[in-house]
C-alpha cells in the first residue's frame, strides 16, 4: 500500500473515530430541559413536567447523586457523559401508590416502586428542604407550579 492511499485509509478511520465518539456523548448528555414523559403510562392525567437540568446543576449547584441513585438509595457520583438509567427501570410502576381505606398497606420502600410516588418524593422534599434553608417559597411545592394545563 502506498503512502497516499495509507493516509487516506488513516484520515478516513479517524473521521469514524469521530463521529462514533461525539454519538456516544451525545446519547449521554442530558438536555438543558428535559421533559418529564414516561412510555410507562398509557396517558399523563397532568401536564408534562418540563425539567430544568440546566438551572438545577448550573443555578442551584445541584449535585447529580441528589437525584440519581444506586438500588440502595446512595447517590451517584455521575460525571457528564455518563450513562444514566431512566427511573421508570426501577421504580416500573406506573402512577401513584394506591390510597383509602381499601388500599393495600405498603412500605415506604413498596411505595417507592410507583413511579410518581419516586418522582414527587425527589422533587418535593428537595424543594421543601430548599425553602427551609433560603427562607423563601421559592422551590414549588404544589401541583401547578410543576405541571402545566393541560392543552
Amino acid at each position: 500500500m502506498n503512502k497516499k492511499s495509507l493516509f487516506l485509509v488513516l484520515s478516513l478511520l479517524g473521521i469514524a473515530i469521530l463521529f462514533i465518539s461525539a454519538g456516544i456523548y451525545a446519547g449521554t448528555t442530558a438536555p438543558d430541559v428535559i421533559k418529564m414523559e414516561n412510555k410507562i403510562y398509557d396517558k399523563h392525567t397532568k401536564g408534562i413536567v418540563e425539567f430544568s437540568h440546566k438551572k438545577h446543576v448550573v443555578d442551584y449547584k445541584g449535585t447529580c447523586g441528589e437525584c440519581h441513585h444506586d438500588a440502595t438509595g446512595k447517590p451517584l457520583d455521575l460525571k457528564e457523559g455518563d450513562a444514566v438509567q431512566s427511573c421508570a427501570e426501577c421504580h416500573s410502576k406506573a402512577g401513584l401508590a394506591p390510597k383509602g381505606k381499601d388500599a393495600p398497606k405498603l412500605t415506604p420502600k413498596e411505595k417507592l416502586e410507583y413511579h410518581a410516588e419516586a418522582i414527587h418524593k425527589n422533587c418535593i422534599d428537595c424543594h421543601k428542604a430548599s425553602n427551609t434553608k433560603t427562607g423563601t417559597k421559592n422551590a414549588p411545592t404544589s401541583c401547578a407550579k410543576c405541571h402545566p394545563q393541560k392543552k
